[in-house]
């Protein structure tokens, strides 16, 4: 679990028509914690529930950057933040955190899809100043909506935009076509784009290379049984049960746990935990199969224990 950090809004720009970019500080005078390329973080919105955001700064600097999308069919969080947040307002902000984090590689192939565009932008910075090599394919829905326009321009014939219009897009799967044999695909945006480019890269053989994170659950084609089991608390000593119908998220907010929270679909990684003892069923799409098998956090909104009992550090 995260602890919150209050930080100051230091400047808001308007990235993209409906894109919005907010400069945050440490309400303390201090920095902000080390992050890297593919890192998000939790922001408190007015309603008090979470909302995260990826990282689109460069790491080091004495801000935090995110950019958020107006989502007219959203939660709220984003209209709040559009309409309501102003530069010197403060909000509570967990994190950094990274799920999606930039692996070594020769070369890269990345491909965004609207505001996914932000997790790519600290790994294109971290990839062109390596001297590797790599392109970017950038979907949107029109040009005016695509965010970063103008930092992307700098690197010239590497970046490829493709708005939708009456020329004629790449099909996600093309774009596999001549990616080299140890070149790493990275991908974000909505669930259609990655969904096709995961299934090319599977018929291509390289699905071990292709990264991506979700902004929605896929649906579980295979529903799996769900046990009840018990939760310790270890700080507290508090024990409680989880009854097969319930996450372990709700149970310990109900008993006053303060855990943040967001997607409970498993994606954003906001629940994360500590697992002191006891086996996990892992049921998130954000731990990798390495950590999984460390068998040492998990995601308290989907994943439950494969045993009796989990001991938690809460």
């Amino acid at each position: 679990m995260t602890s919150k950090r209050d930080y100051t809004v230091r400047g808001l720009r308007l990235e993209a028509e409906g894109v919005l970019s907010v400069e945050l500080v440490p309400a303390d005078g201090g920095m902000p914690p080390a992050w890297e390329p593919g890192a998000h973080i939790d922001v408190v919105v007015g309603d008090g529930t979470v909302r995260q955001y990826s990282l689109c700064g460069e790491p080091g600097d004495d801000a935090l950057r995110v950019a958020v999308l107006r989502e007219p069919a959203g939660r709220g969080g984003s209209h709040w933040i559009h309409d309501r947040l102003r530069p010197g307002d403060r909000v509570a902000v967990g994190g950094p955190r990274n799920h999606f984090a930039l692996r070594p590689a020769p070369s890269y192939l990345f491909v965004a899809g609207g505001i996914g565009i932000t997790p790519l932008l600290p790994m294109i910075r971290a990839v062109d100043g390596s001297g590797l090599d790599w392109r970017l394919h950038y979907y949107g829905r029109l040009t005016a909506t695509m965010a970063f326009r103008g930092e992307l321009a700098a690197y010239g014939d590497r970046v490829a935009l493709h708005p939708a219009g009456p020329a004629v897009r790449p099909e996600p799967g093309t774009l596999l076509a001549n990616v080299g044999e140890e070149a790493l695909i990275y991908a974000c945006g909505p669930a259609r784009l990655v969904e096709a480019l995961a299934g090319a890269a599977t018929c291509r053989g390289c699905c071990g290379r292709f990264l991506t994170e979700l902004f929605a659950a896929p649906e579980d084609q295979a529903p799996r049984e769900r046990g009840a089991f018990t939760l310790r608390l270890e700080r507290s000593g508090t024990e409680v049960e989880v009854p097969a119908d319930r996450s372990a998220l709700s149970v310990l907010t109900d008993a006053g746990v303060d855990i943040l929270r967001d997607c409970e679909e498993g994606i954003c990684g906001s629940c994360e935990t500590r697992v002191l003892a006891g086996a996990v069923d892992h049921r998130d799409h954000v731990l990798t199969a390495q950590e999984r098998a460390a068998n040492d956090c998990m995601m308290l909104c989907v994943s439950r224990a494969a045993g009796a009992r989990l001991v938690l550090d809460l």
